[in-house]
């Protein structure tokens, strides 16, 4: 992204979200597009059948899909969500993600 809020030099610029990472057969992308001290924002692209194990994160996140499906577990419980769906992560709650078929999502973790 050509859009870094932290450089006087460049000027923001107009992108299409779904552009800015890539699908890679097997294998899970990941892109940061933020990342401050209070917070992050990561692009991820997800080959089908592919996920993040569970883990937890001393934050609360927000996941918003804008490609595909994904299949999300919190503390035990499965969420299915497609392109243009978004759900809380609470923070220490146990969670994983998986590709039901190719997924983008934008996790956004505010650390305050």
């Amino acid at each position: 992204m050509n859009n870094q809020p932290n450089d006087k030099n460049k000027l923001p610029q107009v992108e299409k979200l779904a552009g800015m990472v890539e699908y890679q057969q097997g294998s899970v992308v990941s892109k940061t597009i933020i990342d401050k001290k209070t917070g992050t924002l990561t692009l991820f692209a997800f080959d089908e059948g592919q996920g993040l194990s569970e883990h937890t994160a001393p934050f609360d996140a927000m996941v918003y899909v804008f490609d595909g499906e994904g299949l999300i577990a919190i503390s035990g419980r499965e969420y299915r969500l497609e392109a243009g769906e978004v759900i809380i992560m609470p923070a220490g709650e146990p969670h994983s993600l998986k590709a039901v078929r190719p997924f983008k999502m934008l996790l956004g973790m505010i650390r305050s």
